[in-house]
């Protein structure tokens, strides 16, 4: 590993040699390139060098405990010598996560997908539930949540809800959460207090840029319409709503949320580029072409990927076998602790499989 560290800071040194240059700083694409190439090494060389200046600073103080004859001195050295050792250690297996492999959708936004499953007006009233609890949740991490499409069968009764959240380290975080989530709990019409299980389907799919992504427009259908559900005179005197049908693939996107129907297609848009980056990311690992179908499964009670057990109050990831209690709060979108075992789980397996 260290060999490896060695060749970064290497090609790191050569780099900035390279950009101080006459010949390269006159050359922008070149520049540019290399300028990008430096920031994506900045971070590991920063702390590979933090890493040798400790491991000198120990090897000085070891050096010190076995010349030093003051006992006072010696003191002062045996606890220095013990911080540095920590800190060694704390840097070396931080040196070895920040060598894993990248995830391509790293840094990303995302769009997110929420549907109801199997469970009828329980299962819809539990979908609304996830939406309250990712919003409130990236409101406690100050990123922004813009819904692109919902669908209401009552007041705060979700079919479907799909939003786009923009912040900092968004997709790194929410991730996780594709799946089929499960919830146990009496529901308010159950006159006989038996308990209910029902189901929500997640998709979170990373946002795709334009570059990344071609749309030819000639494999476009669109369709303009009139919005439903409440808006006032607007729904029924502006068509604003848009229906987005690619051919090659029979993707349909509908976004209805805005009032402006420019507004509507750039939204559709991202909506299409995501899914379309994502089924494309998912024939690199699958034979199934549909990324959003493998994410969220068929919303049948047994595919689970978490449970929301009321009459325990506990949240149990199956993924790593994590229970946690208090589900009001974590409804409420306190999710850190949860999240941060599934990160934490994924780390040691992309270490052991990559054998350090």
């Amino acid at each position: 590993m260290l060999e490896q560290l060695e060749k970064i800071e290497k090609r790191y040194t050569e780099i900035e040699e390279a950009i101080a240059t006459p010949e390269v700083a006159a050359n922008i694409p070149e520049l540019t390139r290399l300028a990008k190439e430096r920031a994506a090494l900045e971070d590991i060389v920063g702390l590979y060098r933090k890493y040798l200046r400790t491991v000198k600073a120990f090897e000085d103080t070891e050096h010190l405990l076995d010349t030093e004859r003051d006992e006072e001195m010696l003191e002062l050295a045996r606890e220095e010598h013990q911080s540095l050792k920590e800190q060694r250690e704390s840097l070396y297996e931080e040196l070895k996560i920040a060598l894993l492999p990248k995830d391509p959708n790293a840094g990303r936004n995302i769009i997110m997908e929420i549907r109801a499953g199997t469970g009828g007006d329980e299962a819809k009233l539990f979908a609304a539930d996830l939406f309250h609890m990712y919003t409130r949740y990236a409101e406690l991490k100050g990123w922004k949540v813009d819904v692109i499409d919902l669908s209401e069968s009552a007041a705060g009764v979700f079919k479907e809800v799909i939003f786009e959240i923009d912040g900092e380290e968004v997709y790194n975080r929410l991730k996780f959460e594709s799946g089929v989530h499960r919830v146990q709990r009496v529901p308010v019409t159950e006159a006989a207090g038996r308990i209910h299980t029902s189901t929500a389907t997640v998709a979170v799919l990373p946002v795709a840029e334009e570059v990344e992504v071609d749309i030819n427009p000639d494999e476009l259908r669109v369709d303009i319409f009139h919005s439903g559900g409440a808006g006032g005179q607007n729904v029924n005197k502006v068509a604003t709503a848009v229906r987005l049908t690619h051919l090659p693939t029979g993707l349909v996107v509908v976004c209805q949320d805005e009032r402006s129907q420019l507004r509507n297609r750039q939204k559709a848009m991202d909506v299409l580029r995501a899914r379309l980056l994502a089924m494309e990311q998912e024939k690199q690992q699958s034979e199934v072409t549909d990324a959003r179908r493998s994410q969220i499964g068929t919303a049948e009670r047994s595919e689970k990927v978490r449970t929301y057990n009321f009459p325990q109050d506990r949240l149990t990831d199956h993924r790593i076998g994590l229970s946690v209690h208090n589900l009001p709060k974590l409804l409420q979108g306190y999710l850190d602790d949860v999240i941060d075992a599934l990160a934490t789980d994924e780390q040691a397996r992309l270490l052991q499989s990559a054998g350090v």
